[in-house]
């Protein structure tokens, strides 16, 4: 049976936002997740918002795909007698140190985690930054090489400051490259010698989703996403620019949300459906951080949209020398694209489009695709010729803690089985260069997408509901063991 490379890195992602907690410690400002409420799969999460100029108040909800429209004016606030769980989430920043020991039990070689902007700039335009938030991260980096722990760092995981939005108006504004740009310089100066990967922007792709919570803009249209998206690029490349002077050894990579689309049936015009949703959705974003420049489809889509960049000179050359070292990117399934009336529609995590008949799904509607992992991989690997890391995958389920302190999560186990030997396949089967894998959300955290503990992701359950109650107690599930024994073996043992 073929092994992994021995140098693979194994390990467990998260977010601060979902994990972290801690909102107002350390000096840190407010993030745009410190004002969205929890939700469900059925009920949406929310932001409420205020106009100081009338004190007209309102709430937007945060319905997946649907444009951003917050009225003119309004700026997002707390709202009194609601729940808000990034404000504690399951409190690494008091659990750091026995979580990191959890993750060496597990045999982690990496760890992917992400560090809040506004904990290092509460105040974005200060020339110096917070010390409490950078001798936060300097001890869990500490921490984490302790026990040979490779960090791996992303700059913006869904972390956006408030005064971001309320101040600049998001990044379709073009002083916050310079903000940026800034802040990742500071990061990886102070962190030289302590982390090697860094991956700049979370999911850059699920701007097209997500708008508020990614780019922070309060009204959306195609010009407005179109100049958020090159401000981030620029961003990009200016880093991977700082990093090379900074440390030769640093590597920067991307981070794509990606699935595999499957045309729903072989008649020409689904397959050209999921052709163009794939440019569209998740290619385009790569094609220009990593490929190094825009795909001619996208930019005769601007064209026919009358979209108009403010690209100055030299700035083309510039993603092109600077584009990013490797590509990282989630993938927990594959979606499914069709132009025929019956097909039915999936609900799981808002990409999938149609229902696959041949995939079994949870209670979210996530469906779990045995080779999708597999097919994302040549298919990227083919297109962009750079390496490879898979730094989200894995199933949210309502997990049941038992009265002995149990949780027997069969269903992780035969997801992750799936998933593992895909991705062994692809690289002693097709010659991918795989550089690790982070199975997300590895100690539970609250869920991106709904706000939820309910849906749960981790080895390891932590004692909190989705009302934020509980002692935040940790308990090893058997997919603990599970994977301590796949990483023991290099992945060979899958049983």
């Amino acid at each position: 049976m073929a092994k992994f490379p021995k140098d693979f890195l194994w390990g467990g992602a998260t977010a601060a936002n979902q994990y972290e907690g801690g909102y107002n410690e350390g000096n840190k400002a407010l993030t745009i997740a410190d004002v969205t409420t929890s939700g469900s799969h059925t009920e949406p999460r929310r932001i409420g918002w205020v106009i100081p100029e009338t004190g007209e108040t309102g709430v937007y909800k945060m319905e997946f795909g649907k444009p951003v429209q917050f009225p003119q004016g309004a700026i997002p606030c707390v709202m009194e007698g609601e729940y808000y769980p990034s404000h504690q989430a399951t409190d690494f920043y008091h659990h750091y140190k026995e979580d990191i020991a959890l993750m060496a039990e597990m045999g982690f070689k990496t760890f992917r985690m992400s560090i809040a902007w506004p904990r290092i700039y509460p105040d974005l335009e200060s020339e110096q930054p917070n010390e409490e938030g950078l001798q936060f991260y300097d001890d869990v980096f500490d921490e984490l090489k302790k026990y040979n722990i490779e960090p791996l760092v992303t700059m913006a995981h869904f972390e956006i400051p408030i005064d971001l939005v309320m101040k600049y108006g998001g990044w379709a504004n073009r002083k916050v490259v310079d903000l940026f740009v800034k802040f990742s310089t500071t990061i990886m100066n102070r962190y030289k010698g302590k982390v090697k990967y860094w991956l700049t922007f979370n999911e850059i792709n699920m701007m097209e989703h997500m708008q508020i919570s990614t780019i922070g803009l309060m009204q959306v249209n195609d010009q407005l996403k179109a100049e958020a998206a090159y401000h981030q690029f620029l961003a990009s490349a200016l880093t991977v620019k700082a990093a090379r002077e900074i440390d030769p050894e640093m590597q920067v990579g991307m981070m794509l949300a990606y699935q595999p689309i499957y045309g729903e049936t072989c008649d020409p015009y689904d397959q050209l459906l999921a052709l163009k949703i794939a440019q569209e959705q998740f290619l385009w974003y790569a094609d220009v951080q990593v490929g190094g420049q825009y795909p001619n489809y996208k930019l005769k889509e601007y064209e026919r949209n009358g979209v108009q960049l403010d690209i100055r000179d030299g700035e083309l050359e510039l993603l092109k020398q600077y584009a990013c070292d490797f590509l990282s990117f989630s993938c927990y399934g594959s979606g499914v694209q069709g132009t025929h009336e019956n097909g039915g529609k999936a609900s799981g995590n808002g990409l999938s489009g149609r229902v696959n008949p041949y995939l079994e799904s949870n209670a979210w509607g996530w469906a779990t695709d045995p080779e999708c992992l597999r097919i994302a991989l040549n298919q990227l690997y083919d297109r962009y010729h750079k390496p490879l890391w898979i730094v989200e995958n894995g199933i949210g389920w309502a997990d049941v803690l038992e009265e002995d302190g149990s949780v027997h999560d069969d269903y992780r186990i035969s997801y992750l089985q799936k998933n593992i030997k895909s991705m062994r396949d692809a690289i002693n089967l097709d010659g991918i260069p795989l550089m690790g894998y982070t199975m997300w959300g590895c100690i539970d955290l609250v869920s991106a997408g709904t706000g939820e503990m309910k849906k749960r992701y981790g080895f390891v359950y932590v004692d909190m509901d989705d009302e934020g109650k509980g002692t935040l107690k940790r308990y090893k599930k058997d997919s603990f063991y599970w994977y301590k024994k796949c990483i023991e073996s290099d992945g060979e043992d899958l049983d």
